[in-house]
């Protein structure tokens, strides 16, 4: 198996929040004692159902999904999180209730993590963090409610174009019935949308 190294820098953590924010160099050494990195390998769980999510997870290489089975064995995708991205059950988080979900590795992913305590910490000794989490929970949100949408109005062609457009860096990094998953039809299904895009695109070239 292929080794990955462990980032033990948050770097990437602080230069994703100083898209939206300036930080100085207090805050940063705040984001590096209270943010901690871990390696999860390909397949291992990141958060399992029935236990409680503790962390907010902080992708800094690999992808994580989040995902139901159902009674019948049926995999139902949430959520991918590759690089630069947020991934964690928001409810469990902050009721300290049992998950309904998995959360687990699809690649050998580093994250950064932070805990309940250290989150609430930031939020008291520095009022912008708690902009920042507001603005991604806000946007976690309406991405929800899109997805929601999506899945009660649009066809499956509507829902992979959208995937393509949310996810393009994962198109190829994602096996068919990871995609499957996501979208709600099976592989085969999936294999014939696909296939009918590169017949379309093909015979739009001059």
């Amino acid at each position: 198996m292929k080794q990955v190294i462990l980032h033990t820098s948050a770097e990437p953590l602080i230069a994703y929040f100083e898209k939206s924010f300036q930080l100085t160099d207090g805050e940063k050494e705040l984001v590096m004692a209270k943010f901690h990195s871990r390696l999860f390998r390909k397949k291992q769980y990141v958060l399992q159902e029935g236990n409680i999510c503790t962390h907010m997870n902080f992708v800094v290489r690999g992808c994580l999904r989040s995902y139901k089975v159902d009674e019948r064995g049926n995999t139902y995708i949430l959520q991918f999180a590759s690089e630069d991205n947020w991934i964690n059950d928001l409810g469990s988080f902050h009721s300290m209730k049992p998950t309904a979900l998995n959360i687990d590795a699809l690649e050998d992913t580093v994250v950064l993590q932070i805990t309940y305590d250290d989150l609430i910490y930031l939020y008291k000794h520095v009022p912008k963090f708690n902009l920042i989490f507001r603005v991604l929970v806000e946007n976690a949100y309406i991405r929800l409610q899109e997805r929601i949408l999506q899945n009660i109005s649009s066809t499956a062609e509507e829902r992979y174009l959208s995937f393509l457009e949310l996810y393009p860096h994962l198109s190829n990094r994602l096996s068919q019935v990871q995609i499957a998953a996501f979208l709600g039809v099976t592989p085969e299904f999936l294999s014939k949308l696909r296939n009918i895009r590169t017949k379309t695109s093909k015979a739009q070239k001059p």
